[in-house]
């Protein structure tokens, strides 16, 4: 009912222009999905909710045995004779910040479609899908006293549709696809029971903070902010807020007695997150994070030029901003949304040090409302004017940055990796290298960071089948079990992938020379 009312404040040409930009950011999201390599932590999703903990594994696979890499693959397909409770479990003990709803739906569409890396993206993909239709609404309801609300909020849907970070993730077997739609569901839950004013209007926001909490506990980012919000604006429905809220954590009680049991667990997996770095650093990965809501072509990390060609955009972001705090009533709503999580995040960076804000997936939290600021701006700067370059700068402006996020998500399908892939960005050529030669040897052990059982998997879905695996235990490192193996007659067969340092001296691989790539990935071995 909302559609024909954009004829009123935007143009014949920019609807359809937006209309195009959406379609075209649905396809992207299916385009080539199974082309970037299979990343260390979705090769996590895919093994717990097949019911494995990452302990089974490790025993079975680090035992001094020689396998095909493709023998890697049962630990992605269900396991035998197990149950949801396995997934629960699996995730209970070894990673509990991770609440279970996205795994066990996980499992669900393992049990209907397999474990291809199709497959197992078509899920987040599709999830994806519902955050356009609500991120409409959320415009609506946010800007409903603005005579451009349906502008703004085909422009809103348009960004999110078309953004390269959101296609990328929608195209990560994770949850993030999922709480990017918790953040904008709950946000026009919240809005609309605001404006109801009735007790049953706040239902369906308590059930969309529990599925949230149950998605990722980075949702409670969200929630403070909504508080903060309330405080500020809304402060007369503070009480309803706080019984809805107090519901929601009531039943999501059970899964957070999970996260204190297992503080120390929790701890030790996000050690990493911890580690101190430079404000240059925060500053570079703020910069890269929000733009790529709009461009995300990567010239190299100390390459000026990728940093040059996204100040624009920071500008747009930076005036969005202002006006939407000069100008709209729904300022509160927008800047709360995106500084209470990301102050939550930066302060004990700044404090304690570490990386926590500089962690782009992090920072979904922010996105959205970023993108409704944008929203905001380009319907307000592209209704009917009467000053016609004023109109011409901004329809050039707009068709800029839509073709900025067009061959961004171009070049992006046609890669086989990107930075999203962390630990995991140099598999694919580690992969390409083991396939071109004959029947190698590939020897490893568990790593001194203990990622080598994610990595290994994520590679087994690339290797050819004459590719073998010899995985040494802790225990026993030593040349005399690989000159013993059959296929180490070739020294020219055999190579060592990211070692610990206690195989790395005991192989005796100090040798640059023997290094084949980067950051300790591969080496080649020459025994003596």
């Amino acid at each position: 009912m909302l559609l024909p009312t954009l004829k009123l404040s935007l143009s014949k040409f920019i609807i359809i222009l937006l209309v195009v930009a959406i379609a075209l950011g649905i396809g992207f999201r299916f385009l080539a999905i199974d082309r970037k390599l299979y990343w260390h932590d979705e090769v996590y999703t895919s093994m717990r909710a097949a019911g494995f903990t990452r302990q089974q594994i490790d025993q079975d696979l680090f035992n001094n045995q020689l396998i095909a890499a493709t023998e890697l693959q049962k630990y992605q397909q269900l396991k035998p004779n197990s149950t949801i409770a396995d997934t629960i479990n699996s995730l209970k003990i070894e990673d509990p910040q991770h609440p279970p709803l996205y795994f066990l739906m996980a499992r669900q569409w393992l049990t209907w479609f397999g474990s291809s890396i199709m497959a197992s993206r078509l899920l987040p993909a599709i999830l994806s899908l519902l955050s356009l239709p609500l991120i409409y609404g959320l415009a609506i309801e946010l800007f409903r006293d603005d005579v451009n609300a349906s502008g703004i909020g085909i422009f809103a849907t348009a960004f999110l549709a078309l953004s390269p970070f959101d296609i990328l993730f929608a195209q990560t077997a994770r949850q993030y696809s999922l709480l990017t739609v918790g953040i904008i569901g709950t946000s026009y839950f919240l809005l609309r029971a605001l404006r109801l004013k009735t007790s049953n209007s706040w239902i369906p926001y308590t059930l969309g903070v529990v599925l949230s909490l149950y998605t990722h506990p980075f949702f409670g980012l969200n929630l403070i902010g909504h508080g903060v919000f309330i405080l500020i604006s809304q402060r007369q429905q503070l009480q309803k807020f706080t019984l809805s809220v107090g519901v929601a954590i009531a039943l999501y009680l059970p899964w957070l007695i999970v996260l204190v049991t297992n503080f120390a667990r929790t701890t030790a997996t996000t050690n990493w997150a911890n580690i101190p770095v430079g404000f240059d650093y925060l500053l570079k990965l703020w910069t890269l994070s929000f733009t790529s809501l709009f461009f995300d072509l990567d010239f190299g990390f100390n390459n000026p030029l990728t940093y040059i060609v996204r100040l624009p955009i920071v500008v747009l972001i930076g005036l969005s901003l202002y006006f939407i705090y000069r100008q709209s009533s729904a300022k509160w709503f927008i800047l709360t949304s995106i500084f209470v999580p990301f102050l939550l995040l930066l302060l004990p960076d700044l404090i304690l040090g570490g990386k926590r804000s500089a962690v782009s997936r992090y920072l979904i939290s922010c996105f959205p409302a970023i993108q409704l600021a944008m929203a905001y701006l380009f319907a307000r700067m592209l209704n009917f004017s009467t000053d016609f370059k004023k109109n011409l700068f901004w329809r050039g402006t707009l068709a800029i940055l839509l073709t900025g996020s067009i061959v961004s998500n171009l070049v992006s399908a046609n890669a086989e990796t990107w930075w999203s892939k962390d630990l995991s960005y140099f598999n694919a050529q580690v992969s390409d290298r083991l396939n071109a030669i004959s029947h190698p040897i590939v020897i490893s052990d568990i790593g001194d960071d203990f990622t080598n059982t994610g990595d290994l998997i994520s590679m087994s879905y690339r290797l050819n089948p004459d590719v073998k695996l010899l995985l040494l235990s802790s225990s026993n490192q030593n040349t005399d079990l690989i000159l013993t193996t059959d296929s180490s007659k070739s020294a020219d067969t055999i190579y060592v992938f990211r070692p610990s340092l206690k195989l790395l001296e005991s192989l005796k691989l100090q040798d640059p020379r023997d290094l084949v790539f980067p950051a300790g990935q591969l080496w080649k071995f020459n025994p003596s």
